[in-house]
C-alpha cells in the first residue's frame, strides 16, 4: 500500500457509490450528523436515476473544517456498495486516494452488468480504453489505478463480514442488508472519526427499533476491527474545525423550506407528488404542529390534492380566507398551474408557489437539475400581472426566503413564485440554527371592517385594503376585468385603470425592496472579472474567487435573487466596474444572461452553461472561467459528473 498513515488535510471529498435503494442515503445523513457532532461542516448531493430500485445511485459529499457551499473534483475517498460504480468513477479520484470495495466483486466483468443501458456501456468502455486499461473486469480498474493513480486500496470481503455478523444473532436477510454499514464505517475509520460517536449517531437514526441498531452496531464492530488489523491507524486526518457553530442543523434544501415556512406562520400548504418538490410536503406532513419548548405556535394543514390544477386552486381558496397559504411543485406540476396563477394575478391574491426546478422539457430527467424555468416563472400565464420571484442560492438562503416570500406576498398582494433546483432540494448541508427572533411576520394591510359591499380593489390604493372571507364585509372576485367592488366590467377606462393599479405594484415593490437584497455581491466591488449567477450557482462561485483571485484575476460574484423586481440600477451599476462578465446557469442558451439584458440592456458576451443535470462543480467553473479570461471564449459548456 502507498497509504500515508494520519495525512492532514482540511477537506475531505467523498463519493459512495451503489444501486438506488441500497442505502446510500442513510450513509449520508450518518456521516452528516457525525459531521456536526464533531464541529465539522459537511454539504453533499445526492445522484439518482427516476426509478425506484437498481440504477447506479451516488452520494458525492465533503467535510471541512470551514464552512462550505460548493463540491469539487478530485475526490479524496471513492467507496463502493456494487461493481458498476467502479466504472463509473474511478476517473474522478485523486492520486494517492483510497480506494474501499468489495473483493467478491474483482472478476466482474462490465458487459455482464446488467443495469447499464446499451449507450452508458458503449461510453464507459470507450473510457477504459482512453486510458489504457486493456480489460474490463473490477480487477482491471483497481490495478490501474494503483499503478497509475498510486491509489491505496482497501479491498474487504463483504459477503465474510455479514456472515460473521449473522453468527452472532443476526437473520442473514437482515444481516445482508447492512452492505451500506460496511461502506460507512470504512469511510469513517479512513477519515479518523470516533467510532464510538458513531455509534451514537446509529443510536438516534434507528431510535426505537432496536434490531436494527444491535445489528449495525455488530457490523461497525467488525469492520472497524477488520481495518485496526489492516492497517492499524486512520490514513487521513481532518484539522480542527475552524469555526464551530453552537448548534447547527443538518437539512436537505426541501427540509429548510418547509421549516421555513412554518416558523414564518404558514398555515395551509397543497401538493400534488413530484419530484424534487413532494419532500418538502412529506416532511411537513411530519411537523405539522409547531412547538416550542412545549408550547403549541401553531399548525399547518397538509392537503395532497388530486392534481396540480387543484393545489394551486385550494391555496388560493385558503389565502382568500386568511391562512397564509403555498403550494410546491415543479416544471410539469409549474405547467398545470398557470391558468390559476393568472387568476391570482388579477384577483391580487397573496399564494406562494414553491417552484423546484428539474431537467426539462416535460417528463425531461425527473431526478436532474436545472435552471431552464427562469424565464417560464417571469412570463408564466397569459396576459400581464405582477408578481415576485425570488431565488435561494443555498441551505440558508432557503430557510429565509421561505419566510419572505409569505410576507411579501401578503404586503403586496401578488403571488409570489420562489424559485430553488434540484442540487438545493436533494442536497444535505451543516447550517447554523436560524436565528428566529430575527424574523418578522408581515401581513399587509388586513381590514375587517367596511361598508357593503366592499370596494376589495379601491383604486384610491395602488394596494388595497383587503378583507378576508368570513371575518369583514362581502367581497366579490373574479377571473375577469372588474370595477372596484369585483363585479365584471370591460369598460375601456375602468380597464385602463385596473391594469395601471395591479401593474404599479412593480414600481413600489422595486422602491421598497432594497436593491442590496436582490443582488448580493460577494468580493471587491470592481476588478477583473465579474461572475453573475443565481440559485445553486452561488455555491461554486463563490469558492471559485479565492482560487482565481490566487491565479492574479481578482474575480466578484454577483449573486441575483429578485428577478421580479429586478435590481436593474445596481447591477447596472455594479457591471460597469469589471473588464469582463461572465454569465453562468445550468440552462442551454443561459436564461440569466437573457433576463439581464431585458432589464440592463447589458450584452451577454460570455456564457458558461451545464445542461447534463450533475451540479456545477468548483474545479470546472474555474477552468472555465480562467478560458473567458485569458482566451476570450464565448460560451464554455461544462459536463463534469457522472
Amino acid at each position: 500500500m502507498n497509504h500515508y498513515v494520519g495525512e492532514n488535510v482540511r477537506d475531505i471529498h467523498i463519493i459512495i457509490g451503489g444501486p438506488q435503494g441500497s442505502g446510500l442515503e442513510t450513509v449520508m445523513r450518518l456521516i452528516a450528523r457525525l459531521s456536526a457532532r464533531l464541529g465539522y461542516h459537511f454539504i453533499a448531493d445526492r445522484e439518482y436515476y427516476s426509478n425506484i430500485r437498481g440504477r447506479h445511485s451516488y452520494i458525492h459529499m465533503r467535510i471541512s473544517v470551514k464552512p462550505v457551499k460548493a463540491l469539487s473534483y478530485p475526490v479524496d475517498v471513492l467507496a463502493f456498495i456494487d461493481a458498476e460504480s467502479i466504472f463509473h468513477h474511478f476517473q474522478d479520484i485523486r492520486k494517492g486516494g483510497y480506494l474501499v470495495f468489495n473483493t467478491r466483486l474483482s472478476n466482474v466483468e462490465l458487459d455482464t452488468i446488467k443495469s447499464i443501458r446499451k449507450y452508458t456501456l458503449e461510453r464507459l468502455k470507450k473510457e477504459l480504453k482512453s486510458v489504457g486499461i486493456n480489460g474490463e473486469s473490477v480487477q482491471d480498474v483497481v490495478e490501474w489505478l494503483k499503478i497509475n493513480l498510486k491509489v491505496n486500496v482497501i479491498g474487504l470481503d463483504y459477503d465474510d463480514l455479514i456472515r460473521k455478523v449473522s453468527s452472532k444473532g443476526i437473520p442473514y436477510p437482515q444481516a445482508s442488508r447492512l452492505v451500506s454499514t460496511i461502506v460507512a464505517s470504512s469511510v469513517i475509520f479512513l477519515i479518523g472519526f470516533d467510532v464510538n460517536e458513531m455509534k451514537e449517531c446509529i443510536y438516534e437514526i434507528f431510535r426505537g427499533r432496536p434490531s436494527a441498531i444491535k445489528a449495525n452496531i455488530l457490523m461497525i464492530d467488525e469492520v472497524i476491527n477488520y481495518l485496526r488489523e489492516i492497517l492499524g491507524k486512520p490514513l487521513l486526518t481532518l484539522d480542527k474545525p475552524e469555526i464551530v457553530y453552537d448548534e447547527v442543523l443538518v437539512v436537505s434544501g426541501n427540509e429548510a423550506v418547509a421549516m421555513g415556512k412554518v416558523v414564518g406562520g404558514l398555515r395551509y400548504q397543497s401538493y400534488y407528488p413530484i419530484t424534487p418538490a413532494a419532500d418538502e410536503s412529506f416532511y411537513m406532513e411530519g411537523k405539522e404542529v409547531l412547538k416550542v419548548n412545549g408550547k403549541v405556535l401553531g399548525s399547518v394543514l397538509v392537503i395532497q390534492t388530486e392534481d396540480e390544477i387543484s393545489a394551486i386552486a385550494s391555496a388560493i381558496g385558503a389565502a382568500l380566507a386568511g391562512a397564509r397559504a403555498a403550494t410546491t411543485t415543479s416544471g410539469p406540476g409549474f405547467s398545470l398551474m398557470v391558468e390559476s396563477l393568472g387568476w391570482a394575478g388579477i384577483a391580487e391574491i397573496p399564494v406562494v408557489i414553491t417552484y423546484y426546478q428539474r431537467g426539462g422539457p416535460s417528463t425531461g430527467m425527473p431526478t436532474r437539475g436545472s435552471q431552464s424555468d427562469l424565464l417560464f416563472s417571469l412570463f408564466a400565464s397569459h396576459g400581464e400581472f405582477p408578481r415576485i420571484v425570488i431565488a435561494s442560492g443555498d441551505h440558508e438562503e432557503a430557510f429565509k426566503d421561505a419566510v419572505t416570500a409569505l410576507n411579501l406576498a401578503e404586503k403586496y398582494q401578488v403571488p409570489v413564485i420562489h424559485l430553488l433546483d434540484k442540487f438545493i432540494a436533494n442536497s444535505v448541508a451543516s447550517m447554523p440554527i436560524p436565528r428566529i427572533e430575527e424574523l418578522t411576520i408581515e401581513r399587509g394591510y388586513i381590514v375587517r371592517e367596511g361598508d357593503e359591499p366592499f370596494k376589495r380593489f379601491n383604486l384610491n390604493y395602488v394596494i388595497s385594503p383587503r378583507v378576508l372571507l368570513g371575518q369583514g364585509p362581502i367581497t366579490y372576485h373574479t377571473g375577469n376585468e372588474h370595477d372596484e367592488y369585483g363585479q365584471i366590467s370591460e369598460d375601456p377606462e375602468l380597464r385602463t385603470k385596473m391594469y395601471e393599479k395591479r401593474m404599479k405594484k412593480l414600481e413600489i415593490m422595486d422602491q421598497e425592496i432594497p436593491e442590496e437584497e436582490r443582488a448580493i455581491l460577494y468580493g471587491d466591488s470592481s476588478g477583473d472579472l465579474l461572475i453573475i449567477g443565481w440559485g445553486s450557482v452561488k455555491g461554486p462561485a463563490t469558492e471559485a474567487l479565492e482560487i482565481l483571485n490566487r491565479s492574479n484575476i481578482s474575480a466578484s460574484y454577483l449573486h441575483i435573487k429578485y428577478f421580479m423586481p429586478f435590481p436593474t440600477k445596481r447591477v447596472v451599476r455594479i457591471a460597469g466596474n469589471f473588464r469582463k462578465l461572465a454569465f453562468v446557469e445550468h440552462s442551454y442558451v443561459v436564461q440569466i444572461g437573457m433576463v439581464t439584458k431585458m432589464f440592463t440592456g447589458i450584452e451577454p458576451k460570455h456564457m458558461i452553461a451545464k445542461i447534463t443535470g450533475r451540479p456545477i462543480y468548483t474545479n470546472e467553473l474555474v477552468e472555465a472561467l480562467i478560458q473567458i479570461y485569458n482566451k476570450g471564449v464565448k460560451k464554455v459548456v461544462l459536463t463534469y459528473g457522472a
